[in-house]
């Protein structure tokens, strides 16, 4: 007799999208699908924000089709602007009638589209409907956060969350829903509401050269022998600013550092000379102006122009652009250390592709970096808004460097086969 499979969907961006969410999805999906009897789906969306947000947010770069040799399947169907999307994408979770559904919860202004849906598919009581918390307060708050949060999320059966601080946030969000946390092995034993506590799991998409020739490699960029790695879209909440600022106390009691800044201007990707970009931009820039506090405001945020005023052009490295998934693992193996000097901070996904290297973490001790970083075993911890901190913590990286075996034992258990066991059970 065959075994019934157990149907899951993932719910998030698909891997046509860029970033962090989008392949986190894809690798969960991709996890789920590795195992026996089981049958997966992405349901994504086609739209995930506001028209009105001046971005473009496909992967137009990468060549690798990431689902080659899978079974998934992938539905393209949800738009953020279009509200009859939302109950086709209704209409499609109950026609596949998942055992589990895992919303990507990313972002508060997914809200009310998220929400809807959920609340919609928590009618059926045989599906478990999961949100994987990727933060519950916003980096970048307004005044409107906590409302759509609370509106996304709300009609969960389960939550998944990668810290205590972020199960914390979830209490007090809903001061009135019981909750229980559970860590890896835990049984549910009360009546609350389900949190596994797992980790952001380690990026395995992203395959090191064994052939590598790390030299060779620094005589292209032009890099000396010790090289830090800032990666990832440039968003005020990561500390470029501080990063460039530390780098450059750095670099004036030594000759032999360089600074690699490899990422794309997040809000730099659409042709400022077309009028639809202009218009974008100008209705964008009313609509915060209105339902945003001043301080969210991050679209005039430029840390590369630090580097002309501290005169480092030479020693710092920069490609100010999307880079394509397949050449992500040559930076990470020319480098050295990735740097994390963020302003706030919930499980990084560029923390994860570090650990996929074993490489040394410098961060600041916000968010769950206290929980993640291990001073002095897997990385080094600077206070957050102390610029000679940071440069402290890069200075002892050289002097005493972290042995990147003990990088590889902090994240030996985080693969996501034992993330995607945890959901299951």
């Amino acid at each position: 007799m065959t075994q019934k499979k157990t149907t899951i969907v993932c719910f998030g961006p698909g891997p046509m999208f860029k970033g962090g969410i989008a392949n986190y999805n894809t690798s969960l999906a991709k996890a789920f699908d590795k195992m026996k009897d089981t049958e997966v789906h992405i349901v994504s969306w086609t739209q995930q924000y506001p028209a009105i947000i001046p971005r473009d947010f496909i992967d137009r770069k990468s060549k690798v089709d990431q689902l080659e040799g899978t079974d998934i399947k992938v539905h393209y169907i949800t738009n953020y602007n279009n509200p009859a999307s939302w109950q086709a994408t209704v209409n499609l979770i109950r026609k596949l009638n998942p055992e589990k559904i895992i919303f990507q919860w990313a972002i508060a202004i997914q809200g009310i589209p998220l929400g809807y849906i959920a609340k919609r598919l928590k009618k059926n009581p045989d599906m478990e409907v999961y949100f994987d918390l990727h933060f519950v307060i916003q980096k970048e708050g307004s005044s409107l956060d906590r409302k759509l949060t609370m509106l996304g999320i709300k009609y969960a059966d389960s939550y998944i969350v990668h810290a205590f601080k972020t199960a914390e946030e979830l209490k007090m969000l809903f001061p009135k829903k019981r909750f229980e946390i559970l860590e890896r092995g835990d049984i549910l034993i009360g009546e609350g509401h389900k949190v596994l506590k797992l980790y952001h799991p380690v990026y395995d998409m992203f395959k090191p050269d064994p052939n590598f020739n790390m030299e060779n490699a620094k005589k292209e960029l032009g890099l000396k022998k010790h090289v830090f790695l800032f990666f990832g879209f440039i968003r005020k909440y990561k500390g470029l600013h501080n990063v460039i600022q530390a780098f450059a106390r750095v670099a004036s009691q030594r000759d032999d550092v360089s600074l690699l800044i490899i990422g794309e201007s997040f809000w730099n990707t659409l042709d400022n000379k077309k009028i639809s970009t202009r218009l974008k931009n100008a209705t964008f820039g009313l609509a915060k102006k209105i339902f945003l506090k001043q301080q969210d405001n991050e679209q005039d945020y430029n840390p590369l122009a630090l580097l002309d005023e501290l005169n480092l052009k030479d020693i710092v490295f920069v490609r100010n652009d999307f880079v394509p998934n397949e050449e992500v693992p040559y930076y990470f193996q020319v480098s050295d250390s990735i740097m994390l000097y963020y302003l706030t901070a919930t499980p990084s996904g560029v923390e994860s592709i570090g650990y996929n290297f074993n490489m040394p973490m410098l961060a600041t001790k916000v968010g769950h970096f206290p929980e993640t970083v291990k001073d002095g075993y897997n990385g080094y911890l600077a206070e957050p808004d102390d610029l000679n901190s940071m440069a402290l913590q890069m200075i002892r990286s050289i002097e005493h460097p972290i042995d990147r075996q003990k990088v590889a034992a902090t994240s030996k258990d985080m693969s996501w086969h034992n993330y995607a066991m945890e959901i299951l059970r």
